[in-house]
C-alpha cells in the first residue's frame, strides 16, 4: 500500500527559506523518480524538482526554481526533501511529492510533461507554502 506524507510547509516572507519533507513508502517501481510538484487553485500542476532515485540520484529542476531549490533524498529514512531558498510570492502553492516510473531517455520527464504530470497520482495531502511579499 502506497503511503505518502508531506510536511514542512508554512508561511514565510519573500527571501526566506523552507525545507519540505516527504515520507513515502509502498511504491513497487524498480526504475523510478521521486519529485515535487505544486498547484494553486485554478491553475495546472507545475513540476518543481525531481530526482532519479533508482538511477544514481540525478536531479532535475523547473527553470523557475533553478538555483533556489535543491532536491535530495535519504534512502535510509525513505524521505525526500526540498530545500527552498530565496522564496518568492509566486512560489506560493500546495506542494506534493510523488513517484513516477522513469523514462529511459529522460528519466524524470513525467514531472515536467504537462500530460504526464496531470495524470500523476498524488497520494499525499500536500503541504502548503505561503510566501508574502
Amino acid at each position: 500500500q502506497v503511503q505518502v506524507a508531506e510536511s514542512g510547509g508554512g508561511s514565510v516572507q519573500a527571501g526566506g527559506s523552507l525545507r519540505l519533507s516527504c515520507q513515502a513508502s509502498g511504491y513497487t517501481y524498480s526504475n523510478y523518480c521521486m519529485g515535487w510538484f505544486r498547484q494553486t487553485p485554478g491553475k495546472e500542476r507545475e513540476g518543481v524538482a525531481a530526482i532519479y532515485t533508482s538511477g544514481g540520484g540525478s536531479t532535475y529542476y523547473a527553470d523557475s526554481v533553478k538555483g533556489r531549490f535543491t532536491i535530495s533524498q535519504d534512502n535510509a529514512k525513505n524521505t525526500l526533501y526540498l530545500q527552498m531558498n530565496s522564496l518568492k510570492s509566486e512560489d506560493t502553492a500546495m506542494y506534493y511529492c510523488a513517484a513516477a516510473v522513469a523514462y529511459w531517455s529522460d528519466p524524470c520527464n513525467p514531472f515536467f510533461s504537462y500530460a504526464l504530470l496531470n495524470a500523476m497520482d498524488a497520494r499525499g495531502q500536500g503541504t502548503l507554502v505561503t510566501v508574502s511579499s
